[in-house]
């Protein structure tokens, strides 16, 4: 798998006006608003649009809005079961490949990265069923690797959505540069990772709200790598839910 030279995951076009910095203070305050009225029990649909209407927010604000956003139980939950990267030691790991791999490609290459409540980070890219290499995308995993090696995780398991065109051609790639990298991890093109990542005792790498609020630990793995290659564009719209 090679990536074409000009591709990138970057931002989208109106990006630069829907998210300039007269915008954060009213999306801080709708990812407030909105999580406040979660915890009540709203429902999240009809609540995204009560609190995207109430600020006119587009659509695609919206969904900045309801990613960033969580109850607070959920949040509470999920910084309990968020894994330390010192006591990773050891431990078997398991990746939520498209997950991590488009949040990467899209910091790198200039788009927009999201912290919501809970700290993980998120991206507003969408495959649309299909995904494409792009320029970023050896360095996103070769990043991955410099930041897992030395923190000397048991076995490390790669999970891609086999419904997902091209995650054949990732998962080779994967496994080519594992070896090189020093993690000879194993890379499995599965029909539903959520599941399998959802029930493995395993640390799980992901973003994913749904199965953050079903797995046992997780590690922030996007946020360490970022750390060390700060995306160009990151919004926090909101306070961590300790905070």
């Amino acid at each position: 798998m090679r990536p074409a030279d000009t591709r990138h995951r970057g931002p989208h076009p109106a990006d630069a006006q829907l998210f300039a910095p007269q915008w954060l203070p009213v999306l801080r305050r709708a990812v407030e608003e909105l999580s406040w009225l979660l915890t009540r029990g709203y429902p999240r649909g009809s609540t995204i649009k009560l609190v995207g209407d109430r600020y006119a927010l587009t659509e695609r604000q919206r969904w900045a809005v309801g990613r960033a956003a969580c109850t607070d139980e959920q949040c509470q939950r999920r910084k309990a079961t968020q894994l330390p990267p010192a006591a990773l030691r050891g431990r078997p790991v398991s990746i939520d490949g498209f997950n991590l791999i488009i949040l990467l490609e899209t910091a790198l290459s200039g788009g927009v990265v999201l912290r919501g409540r809970d700290g993980a980070l998120r991206d507003l890219a969408s495959i649309h069923g299909t995904y494409r290499a792009v320029q970023e995308t050896d360095r996103a995993i070769r990043l991955t690797a410099a930041v897992l090696l030395p923190l000397a995780p048991g076995p490390v398991r790669w999970l891609l959505d086999q419904p997902v065109s091209n995650s054949g051609r990732l998962a080779a790639r994967l496994r080519e540069l594992g070896p090189e990298l020093g993690l000879p991890w194993r890379v499995e093109v599965v029909m539903n990772p959520d599941v399998e990542l959802s029930e493995t005792p395993d640390v799980v790498v992901t973003a994913d709200s749904a199965v953050l609020d079903r797995t046992g630990a997780w590690l922030n793995l996007g946020a360490l790598v970022l750390e060390r290659e700060p995306p160009r564009w990151l919004l926090n719209l909101a306070p961590g839910c300790l905070d």
